[in-house]
């Protein structure tokens, strides 16, 4: 059956996700980025692409992620200096954006809230409206989300440890015991006249929606970090790379990162037949092209030549220009995908708003890339992106074998 609309039950559904700049244990937690993107803006994206949440608000103490939020298609509510501090409990912030809502007149009080917590980088828009349908179709007062775990609990007390959700005389193999189930803290879907009469997150009819392991990560400390971006790219679903302009490096994009050099010191290197058509997909839809390169070598501008696209050479700081070449043409620079493969790329990746990577880059690249693709440099990875940029539906995988051709400024011209 189709889990009915907030519409169809006459019930408003808004999301509120609060989100404090100040952050012991990460400092600045929630503008740290995981996959290319703050964290506020991820869980912003989720919150708006859930069929069944009509609005997404931010409550913050912070300009900064006041303007991601904003960026990201939220509206902002102004949190109070009193319900900022390390010890203000989420549910105030909550109960406030509520009345803050209610205050402006302007909207019909909602019938659902949806409590998101940014430190939850993988939430699936699926999840939310799973369980907010659960709750539109009264089989529950609060579903939250959580994830299965057959641990061995343990506490210590003077007489030594001793378990607490088993027997420590007996041990159950794992497919003999019932599973338990742990907060993510990434979601709770909740009645929100239920909210304001029982004043916390858990009252009534509670239900759980179980999230798969991989995507149930929570981020309170460096090392939940540095995972989070080790493992985005690969929790991360594939979407439509949503662009108005593609600039790529050369070396290691459009070639594998090698250079064959002859007696005479000239330089070939190897490209790829997919990417070149992948290029002329890019020019014909009318996307505009930029490659940027460090190297002086010439097999740069000839390969650009037969690409018949816009080439910048030797240049050392590739960020400059690529902001003024996205000021010349008009466009903004959160709607341009870069992709690079190495260090010298990090420049061009911080500042669009869609930093891509090879399959093979540096893992500092690696690290800041929104979207990490499935193909090497120079084995598809320009055809990869052009099709992701054109197709309205990704194919999960693109790098398909693909033909090479070797270049050289004296190459005849195929």
């Amino acid at each position: 059956m189709t889990p009915p609309t907030s519409q169809d039950a006459g019930t408003r559904v808004i999301a509120v996700i609060p989100a404090r700049g100040g952050s012991k244990g990460v400092p600045g937690k929630n503008l740290k980025t995981v996959g290319g993107a703050s964290l506020i803006a991820r869980a912003v994206r989720s919150a708006l692409a859930a069929r069944l949440i009509d609005e997404v608000f931010v409550s913050t103490d912070d300009d900064g992620i006041a303007a991601a939020a904003t960026a990201a298609g939220a509206g902002v509510i102004d949190r109070p200096a009193e319900l900022s501090g390390d010890t203000a409990s989420s549910e105030a912030a909550l109960l406030h954006a509520l009345d803050a809502l209610d205050e402006t007149g302007e909207r019909a009080a909602p019938g659902i809230l949806v409590f998101i917590q940014a430190t939850s980088p993988f939430i699936d828009p699926a999840d939310l409206d799973g369980a907010i349908a659960r709750v539109l179709d009264g089989e529950s007062d609060v579903v939250f989300s959580a994830k299965p775990t057959h641990a061995f609990l343990w506490r210590v007390g003077d007489d030594g440890a001793s378990g607490i959700n088993h027997d420590a005389s007996f041990r159950l193999r794992r497919q003999d015991s019932e599973p338990q189930f742990q907060e993510t803290g990434a979601f709770y879907v909740m009645r929100a006249d239920g909210f304001r009469e029982a004043g916390f997150r858990f009252f009534g009819r509670v239900g759980i929606a179980v999230v798969p392991e991989l995507t149930a990560m929570e981020i309170d400390s460096a090392d939940d970090l540095r995972l989070a971006r080790a493992i985005a790219a690969t929790v991360a679903a594939p979407e439509r790379i949503d662009v108005d302009a593609v600039v790529t490096d050369f070396d290691g994009v459009h070639t594998d990162d090698r250079v064959h050099v002859g007696a005479d010191g000239s330089e070939f290197v190897t490209a790829s037949r997919s990417d070149g058509m992948g290029v002329e997909l890019l020019r014909k839809a009318g996307v505009p092209l930029l490659i940027i390169s460090k190297e002086t070598n010439p097999v740069v501008r000839v390969r650009a030549q037969k690409l018949k696209v816009e080439v910048r050479q030797s240049v050392d700081n590739k960020g400059a220009v690529l902001a003024q070449w996205a000021a010349d043409h008009g466009v903004d620079l959160s709607r341009i995908a870069y992709l690079g493969n190495d260090v010298n790329d990090l420049g061009c990746l911080a500042l669009v708003g869609w930093p891509i990577a090879v399959a093979d880059a540096h893992p500092d690249v690696l690290a800041v890339a929104r979207v990490v693709l499935t193909a090497k440099g120079g084995h598809g990875a320009v055809r990869e992106l052009a099709d992701r940029v054109l197709a309205p539906v990704v194919l999960a995988a693109q790098s398909a074998t693909t033909q090479e051709e070797s270049w050289s400024p004296s190459a005849r011209t195929r």
